[in-house]
């Protein structure tokens, strides 16, 4: 009998809410939105359906599920491992969602569905929380923050998920692709645009093809960063108050 209790035990482990989003996980890593199937999931995980649907309702909710999984683990930024600086801990959960779009390249897709679909969900608050917090952190005057979180969450989707797009592009080029080719390919492009119609983009092209997705995220966050403070001085009270 208490074999039995045991390997219900274990069936249980196995059939839970968060290695069925695990298994979710995978299935869109391995092969975007469209490999996220019940009856792949129900192969994955060596189950029926029945068990599954015990769990979700449906794949939508599958989905959302996964997405928050995977941003959830992006924002575990541990501010004890950080600078004291408000500054430093939203570049590093800025980068954090970074990288979970270059590592779960549907992520982008959803995290824009998030917005306009559910902005009242899990995901979009948890975001928006996170950012939030440390821009009243940095003194930002109350009715200023909204605004100001909004600036930089925009900006960090926006960007991240362009990088993902870019490297689901790359990847639909072949196994042989290579992304050095492929801009210094674009830059010759651009440095061959007529001179008198687009000056500026002839002028940056080199740039293109020297740029380091990365670095160049980091300096869009500091841009937003330095504006932010000088167009919203720092309220004292701002910083030494959580309920303001």
């Amino acid at each position: 009998m208490a074999t039995r209790a045991r390997r219900s035990h274990r069936r249980t482990e196995a059939l839970s809410r968060e290695r069925i989003v695990e298994a979710a996980v995978e299935l869109l890593d391995a092969a975007g939105e469209g490999g996220l199937t019940f009856r792949a999931l129900t192969d994955r995980l060596a189950t029926g359906p029945g068990a599954i649907y015990w769990h979700v309702a449906n794949k939508g909710e599958l989905l959302d599920a996964a997405t928050d999984a995977v941003v959830a683990a992006a924002l575990a930024v541990e501010p004890a491992a950080l600078p004291d600086s408000p500054r430093d801990e939203i570049r590093a959960v800025a980068l954090g969602l970074f990288e979970a779009t270059e590592e779960h390249p549907w992520l982008g897709a959803q995290l824009a569905a998030q917005l306009s679909r559910n902005p009242a969900g899990t995901v979009t608050p948890r975001i928006f929380e996170s950012l939030g917090r440390r821009v009243r952190a940095l003194g930002v005057p109350r009715g200023d923050r909204f605004t100001a979180t909004s600036a930089l969450m925009h900006y960090i989707l926006g960007a991240a998920g362009q990088n993902a797009a870019n490297t689901t592009g790359a990847a639909a080029l072949g196994p042989d692709a290579d992304r050095a080719e492929f801009l210094d390919a674009v830059s010759t492009a651009w440095e061959e645009l007529d001179a008198d119609d687009y000056p500026f983009t002839r002028a940056v092209a080199d740039e293109l093809r020297e740029h380091d997705d990365r670095e160049q995220f980091l300096a869009g966050i500091d841009l937003i960063l330095a504006g932010i403070t000088a167009l919203h001085p720092p309220d004292a009270q701002a910083r030494t108050s959580p309920a303001t």
